[in-house]
């Protein structure tokens, strides 16, 4: 059964997107930019969003919603634990900010998909450039806040299998420290349902778990993605403890 509903609604998503990159496509070709293009994307993710809970049975339970900063140009910088594609999906239809991804520039040339975020408001890069990238990053990234935008990276960089930990790259803190925003780190169980690269998903309830705002001003980006590491790895284990080996006694 869960074979079936996954090819249900892997079909529902392939045929769902043809549309709404079109619409996406359209708009940009009609003179539109920014916000009216994200509502269109959102739009979209919040369909699959909704055909994975009534087709697999995936319904995700949320808290720590307050912890997020009030005010309409407030910054933030999200740094979310990365298990599955159903995060990428999911933090949009949550957040009430409009988020941009920072993504490799290869995803701009998927079809439909990528022809379509790259018309948003994201921060695409090329990794091979290194400080060079990562300056577009800064650059963009203060131009985006500045407009009530928040920016979202996963700093382990690629999906993690569950129960496990990822190296943390300090990009995201780079990224704050330079700009001022501060962070809010992020925890999901998405893979307790949606595993890493797997095709069958399963039903259940995936935890999200927002946590309080770390400031960024006068710290370091190591330091500070040590904190962030340690609140997003210790909140993993509260969430989906039967995944993880059993801490060590000190």
């Amino acid at each position: 059964m869960s074979l079936l509903r996954s090819l249900i609604h892997m079909l529902w998503m392939l045929l769902t997107v043809v549309p709404y990159a079109f619409a996406i496509l359209l708009s940009a070709l009609f003179g539109q930019r920014g916000l009216p293009l994200y509502r269109i994307a959102r739009a979209w993710l919040k369909l699959s969003i909704d055909a994975a809970r009534g087709v697999m049975g995936i319904r995700t339970h949320v808290s720590g919603m307050e912890n997020l900063p009030l005010g309409d140009k407030s910054p933030a910088i999200l740094l979310v634990k990365h298990q599955s594609t159903f995060e990428t999906f999911l933090m949009p239809v949550l957040m009430p900010h409009p988020l941009a991804y920072v993504f490799k520039r290869e995803l701009l040339y998927v079809p439909f998909f990528g022809w379509s975020i790259g018309l948003l408001d994201m921060i695409h890069i090329d990794r091979s450039q290194g400080n060079k990238a990562f300056a577009k990053v800064v650059t963009r990234g203060k131009q985006l806040l500045a407009q009530g935008i928040w920016i979202i990276m996963f700093p382990e960089g690629t999906r993690i299998p569950r129960g496990q930990k990822g190296t943390y790259k300090t990009g995201g803190t780079r990224l704050a420290v330079e700009t001022g925003a501060p962070v809010i780190p992020i925890a999901v169980t998405s893979a307790k349902c949606w595993p890493r690269k797997a095709f069958i998903k399963h039903p259940g309830v995936v935890e999200v778990s927002i946590g309080k705002p770390i400031p960024s001003a006068g710290r370091e980006p190591g330091e500070l993605m040590r904190e962030v590491e340690a609140w997003i790895e210790g909140e993993m284990r509260r969430l989906d403890a039967q995944a993880y080996e059993p801490a060590p006694k000190r």
